[in-house]
């Protein structure tokens, strides 16, 4: 067969004509040294395009790295500029609040259904983002409060944390906001103006008095936050939920839910309440009051 008939293949030198190589040769031998030079050739150019930085010239290649670093900063910028939006909010609330400009008809508050279900924290943030506020009587008695109140500085003043004044609330019935386990206990000297409880999950976080909401916003280091103002200058502070059943300048009754316990903001390392509670613009030890 041709395929296997063989062939002799000569080297001669040129002057001489003398012979320096012989190579006996047949046509399948000719086919498989060329396919095992051709894979050769071909495995090598792979390895080069795999493993070195040739890679990059490669059309349609990415790095996973970068991708994902593109991904993050993306989610980092898109969260920052939430945070912007929502503290651009809360300012202007605020604002409006202290100077004692009423709000447009139509533009206040609405109370949320208390039977809406639990989502996760980004379908509720958009859900609160239509909330619109009305105006009512409970936002202008709480603007004449305010007005008429100069003590309403949540600013903590160590050299003037002192006891007096407490006898003032001593003989207050507080509600227990849940009914948990305490894992970080009240420690004004390292900041931690509060207690932490441990509850199980998708348990209603309650208010402790009657009072009217006046902060019900998201933030990025204490998540979905709950403030209600009460008599006596008392005000409380519910921290890390997970849904928000009240907004700002709702009137609410001790024991009535406004929130569920959850674990969002960057200070949160768990599904717990930070539950807070300042007297005169100073923070109070919540244990000497209420028993969890």
């Amino acid at each position: 067969m041709k395929l296997i008939r063989k062939y002799i293949l000569e080297i001669r030198d040129e002057n001489t004509f003398e012979n320096k190589l012989t190579l006996r040769l047949s046509r399948f031998n000719v086919i498989v040294i060329s396919g095992i030079l051709f894979f050769v050739i071909v495995s090598f150019i792979l390895a080069i395009m795999a493993f070195t930085p040739l890679r990059e010239y490669v059309l349609g290649y990415t790095y996973i790295n970068i991708t994902r670093e593109v991904l993050e900063s993306k989610s980092r910028v898109d969260s920052l500029n939430q945070e912007l939006e929502l503290r651009s909010r809360y300012l202007d609330n605020i604002k409006n609040l202290l100077e004692g400009n009423p709000a447009e008809e139509g533009e206040g508050i609405s109370d949320i259904n208390t039977n809406r279900s639990v989502k996760s924290s980004d379908n509720n943030r958009a859900q609160y983002e239509h909330i619109q506020l009305s105006k009512s009587k409970e936002d202008s008695q709480l603007r004449k409060e305010i007005e008429a109140e100069t003590k309403y500085d949540l600013i903590f003043d160590e050299a003037n944390n002192t006891q007096g004044g407490m006898e003032h609330i001593s003989g207050v019935l507080f509600f227990p906001p849940v009914n948990g386990m305490i894992t970080d206990t009240f420690n004004s000297i390292d900041g931690h103006h509060g207690i932490d409880l441990v509850a199980p999950e998708n348990e209603a976080v309650k208010a402790t008095l009657e009072g009217t909401v006046v902060i019900a916003e998201y933030t990025s280091e204490t998540g979905y936050v709950v403030g209600i103002q009460h008599s006596n200058n008392l005000l409380s502070f519910y921290k890390h939920n997970s849904v928000l059943l009240k907004a700002a300048g709702v009137k609410v009754k001790a024991g009535e839910a406004i929130a569920i316990i959850g674990n969002s903001g960057r200070l949160s390392t768990g599904p717990h309440l930070h539950f807070e509670l300042w007297h005169n613009g100073q923070p109070v030890d919540p244990q000497k009051h209420l028993i969890f």
